[in-house]
């Protein structure tokens, strides 16, 4: 009897997913809990595990397909039904299309639509199983070693001169793809939230040349001591929090006609990865310390690229800073992530001439800007709070001294 493959209990507030990616495919042997396809649903991307152990039988539905949880995908012959129809089975050389119970669906479909006997082909799979790889590897073949002078009546010369023209240089291509899910939901909640908030944004500049000084002399150490290297992002989520201790509103966020003030701070940092930028976020920041702060996000990055984040890991966040600067960005107006009341981003350092006491130096000058909901926070607030984010970074012992 064969195997159900299903989709997984999907997370709170996810009704659907869409299958991204096969790793297996019809013939091929699969092992128990082995990663069979992808799902992407709005947020994460989840990997749906196989039930036992056996072949893969057929796929029923294909990818960019959408599911729900409990919907069956894909069926699984078990290796004990495989091996038992193998020895109730007469062994012989030669086997017609609808005399081979042991070719997949997929193998079935392309003998059929090639009028091809599986006897002349040979199978690679196991126990000499025929694939569909091997069927479409000796289709190639085939055209490999068919003469062909003529296509459609057309002469040889002729479909050169036409292939040429098609590929030659300057030709314009393009090219339609399916937007994914996650892309597709993070335009709809960058469009909504500059529908439905009042943002405005307020700019200050860093002089990032104390935190420069203190890495300089304590990164070697830190990264001995911690086993993760000291960077920025870590004192900019510190000098936030308090900075949001001190101006709750910007730690707030409206639900219908009231305000909801957070007495707990958890930060999102928006971090790039191949599908789409996500927002994993920090718990509790004024509770961890900066070497957890750093492996933390080390951690997020490195499973955002894998597509191994969670989903209670992508949801809540009371507050979010994204870096535009690691990618050379100067200066930007951020967008606040809703239900959020307000996001900082940060940019480049660049060496700036400034002014200190009268004489003009250089200085690596970092761009701050604070995008935030009008709604709720007042001009004078946001500034403010800027002011004190710019006021502990360049003096980090306000973090410690909490002044």
């Amino acid at each position: 009897m064969s195997i159900e493959v299903k989709i997984p209990p999907l997370p709170e507030s996810v009704s659907d997913a869409v299958v991204s990616a096969w790793h297996k495919q019809p013939g091929d042997s699969v092992a128990q809990d082995e990663n069979l396809v992808d799902i992407e649903t709005d947020k994460v991307v989840l990997e749906v595990p196989s039930p036992g152990a056996g072949v893969l039988e057929g796929i029923i539905e294909q990818e960019g397909t959408t599911v729900v949880a409990g919907q069956v995908i894909a069926m699984i012959v078990p290796d004990a039904s495989e091996s038992e129809a193998q020895e109730q089975e007469p062994v012989a050389e030669t086997k017609r299309v609808e005399d081979a119970p042991a070719l997949s669906p997929a193998v079935r479909k392309l003998l059929h639509e090639h009028e091809l006997e599986p006897e002349v082909i040979t199978g690679t799979g196991k126990n000499g199983r025929l694939l569909k790889e091997d069927v479409l590897a000796y289709l190639d073949q085939r055209k490999e070693h068919k003469p062909v002078e003529t296509v459609n009546e057309t002469p040889v010369k002729e479909v050169a001169e036409v292939v040429e023209s098609v590929t030659s240089p300057g030709a314009r291509l393009e090219r339609r793809v399916p937007m994914t899910r996650l892309r597709a939901r993070i335009a709809e909640r960058l469009l909504a939230a500059q529908q439905d908030a009042a943002i405005l944004t307020t700019f200050n500049e860093v002089n990032m040349q104390p935190i420069m000084d203190l890495r300089g002399r304590y990164k070697g150490t830190f990264e001995k001591t911690h086993g993760v290297k000291l960077g920025f992002m870590s004192f900019f989520v510190r000098a936030v929090t308090e900075g949001l201790k001190r101006f709750s509103a910007i730690n707030a966020s409206i639900e219908d006609k009231d305000i909801v003030y957070h007495d707990y701070y958890d930060i999102g940092v928006a971090v790039s990865s191949p599908r789409g930028l996500v927002v994993p976020v920090l718990r509790n920041t004024d509770q961890v310390s900066l070497a957890e702060i750093e492996k933390n996000i080390r951690d997020f990055a490195e499973r955002a690229r894998t597509g191994k984040l969670d989903m209670d890991e992508l949801t809540g966040g009371t507050f979010s800073i994204t870096n535009g600067g690691v990618f050379g960005s100067m200066l930007s107006t951020p967008i606040i992530n809703p239900p959020q009341s307000a996001i900082l981003g940060m940019h480049n350092i660049v060496e700036r001439p400034v002014a200190e006491d009268g004489q003009v130096v250089i200085r690596p000058i970092m761009y701050l800007a604070l995008s935030y909901d009008h709604r709720l926070i007042d001009g004078k607030e946001a500034v403010s709070f800027l002011v004190s984010v710019k006021q502990m970074l360049e003096d980090p012992a306000r973090i410690l001294l909490d002044i």
